[in-house]
């Protein structure tokens, strides 16, 4: 992909919430993404997270992307990006990152430094633009975090940004992307760390009619549900991943993934989660 020909628009505000990037997409009808998450990655080479290389599980993720996955738009970055939320860590990715042949779009996890991903996670195919327009698509980024909390909540200024997008361009189709989840997971433990006001969310998404897809990481889990015509999606983490359906915090041994969407002119969205072998 050409980044240069990929890029039509980039019409700047004062915040990630004001910016609007405008995407051409290589094939009429058609937005290809990768959905990358929970990467947890430290500022040191040497560290791991339950016993797993989390920079080495990366960069497996990323060349089965580069691999598989050719043609794609764009892809988003969906939080706990660095584990430790240090400068290296963003560094890390940020040159890892610049590595496909596609823009990223990234928002931030409870395990992110907003302030200091925003410095150091930068490079010329990554954006922190909240709002892009692609095809017949609109995609939005919204931040469920909150300083010193593993849960989340989306602020009552993020679903105003979400609304007005949604009515400005309610003749695209809409993906809604956040960090924590939009729907319960089944596991008990890691609701409980969810989104506190996942009811309301999902009332104010419930006025939009042009909303399509709701797309999170934080469960470290793979889940596809069809609700009233809105597919929500769960992805698993490029590192570990957790225990479906587990009442208290477990493990899984399945292997790390990403998520493939291609969202159509017709609204519909085909998806598959394809989980990389760690080398």
């Amino acid at each position: 992909m050409n980044i240069n020909r990929q890029l039509t628009g980039n019409h700047m505000g004062n915040t990630h919430e004001e910016q609007i990037q405008c995407l051409q997409p290589l094939e009429p009808g058609v937005v290809q993404l990768v959905q990358i998450t929970d990467c947890h990655i430290f500022a040191t080479a040497d560290e791991k997270l339950r016993g797993v290389d989390t920079r080495l599980s990366f960069e497996a993720v990323k060349k089965g992307v580069i691999n598989n996955a050719g043609g794609l738009d764009l892809l988003l970055a969906t939080g706990d990006l660095a584990e430790d939320g240090s400068a290296d860590a963003y560094r890390y990715l940020a040159a890892q990152f610049d590595d496909f042949d596609a823009p990223t779009f990234w928002l931030p996890g409870n395990h992110d430094d907003s302030e200091t991903m925003t410095q150091h996670f930068v490079g010329q195919r990554i954006s922190a633009t909240r709002q892009i327009l692609a095809g017949d698509w609109l995609i939005l980024l919204l931040d469920s975090t909150i300083a010193g909390e593993v849960y989340g909540r989306v602020a009552d200024t993020q679903l105003d940004f979400m609304a007005a997008a949604l009515n400005q361009y309610a003749h695209k189709h809409a993906l809604v992307c956040l960090h924590h989840q939009a729907q319960q997971s089944g596991s008990e433990w890691i609701d409980e760390k969810g989104l506190r006001d996942d009811q309301q969310l999902r009332a104010r998404l419930a006025l939009h009619d042009n909303v399509r897809a709701v797309l999170w990481g934080h469960v470290h889990q793979e889940a596809r549900q069809t609700i009233g015509g809105v597919e929500w999606m769960s992805t698993p983490s490029s590192c570990i991943q957790f225990k479906p359906n587990s009442k208290e915090f477990a493990l899984s041994d399945e292997a790390p993934g990403y998520r493939h969407l291609r969202l159509k002119a017709d609204g519909s969205v085909e998806t598959a989660v394809h989980r990389i072998d760690r080398e």
